[in-house]
Parts: C-alpha cells; sequence; structure tokens
C-alpha cells in the first residue's frame, strides 16, 4: 500500500523535469540528439522531459530488466531493443530511478560498443544506498532514502504506474 504524503509532489517533479530539460538544452544547443527511454518505468518522465527539451532531437525506446517484483535478479534482460542506429550520434538515456546500476550499467556497455559520438545518462532519481555498480549519471533529478517508490511511471506489480506523484510503497502481509 501506498503510505503517508508523498515523497515527490507532482509539483516538484514537474519543476525538476524542466529544470532538467534546461540543463539538456543548453548542453546540446546546436546538436541533435537521440533520446532513448527505458521502459516501463521511465515512459512518464521521458514523455514528459522530451516535450520540454529545445533541440532537434529523434526518438527511441528500450525494455530492459534486472527485476523480479522488487528483488534484483542481478542478470540484465533485453526485452525489446532499440531500432534507432547510435554510431557517431549523441544519444541520451532516459531513466525513471537508478537502484543498484547494474541494469543501467550494462545497458552503458552496451551503448558505447555501438560507438555513439557521446553518450550520457538522465534519471529522475537515484538511490544511492542501494548502488552495487558505479555508474555516471549526468543529468540527476532527486536522491532519494533506501524505500520501495511507486507512481510517476513506477510500479509494484505494474501498479501505480499511473499516480502524478512518487510514494514511499509498503507491502502489506
Amino acid at each position: 500500500m501506498v503510505t503517508g504524503k508523498p515523497l515527490l509532489t507532482e509539483e516538484e517533479i514537474q519543476a525538476k523535469v524542466k529544470e532538467l530539460a534546461r540543463q539538456i538544452s543548453n548542453d546540446y544547443e546546436g546538436r541533435e540528439l537521440l533520446v532513448v527511454g527505458l521502459l516501463k518505468g521511465a515512459f512518464m518522465f521521458f514523455s514528459d522531459l522530451v516535450r520540454h527539451i529545445q533541440v532537434p532531437l529523434t526518438i527511441d525506446f528500450i525494455i530492459a530488466s534486472s527485476y523480479a517484483k522488487t528483488d534484483t535478479t542481478g542478470e540484465v534482460k533485453i526485452h525489446c531493443d532499440m531500432r534507432e542506429e547510435i554510431e557517431d550520434r549523441d544519444v541520451l538515456i532516459v531513466e525513471d530511478i537508478v537502484d543498484t546500476g547494474i541494469t543501467l550499467n550494462y545497458l552503458r556497455e552496451r551503448f558505447l560498443a555501438r560507438l555513439p559520438r557521446s553518450l550520457k545518462i538522465c534519471a529522475l532519481l537515484d538511490k544511492i544506498d542501494r548502488r552495487i555498480v558505479d555508474v555516471p549519471i549526468d543529468y540527476k533529478g532527486f536522491e532519494i532514502p533506501n524505500e520501495y517508490v511507486v507512481g510517476y511511471g513506477l510500479d509494484y506489480d505494474n501498479k501505480y504506474r499511473n499516480l502524478p506523484y512518487i510514494a514511499i510503497f509498503k507491502r502489506s502481509d
């Protein structure tokens, strides 16, 4: 069940999305950007973010995970790969939450092997206390405590993604 007041309100999230989009737009001024969303969790953040980025861009998606329910399996699976070529392009991976870093590090290495001109990572949430693999986050929204969170695209068992805010989730046993 979702507990108490939101960890991050809709207003706080939207203000941060606009701030990140401004930073990205400034950094890529005069260049075209390929923005890759990591599904399913990043879909809300991704769509809000790209609406505010003020440089020419192309979008693509990838579905990858290392989780079953709330626990990491430690093994990354690509369920659906992206279609765009990334060689010699400026690429931005958009992620909802960086937890252990396993999935994002795997994707980063996989993308770098495809020889992009540049590769950066944007994550709305960073759960540093859970990090197993160090992965660079170039654009970071919020650092959050080691709690399971839902809302704004994040889920528990594919539920709660539609909440406009982010809240702590506690399983009721």
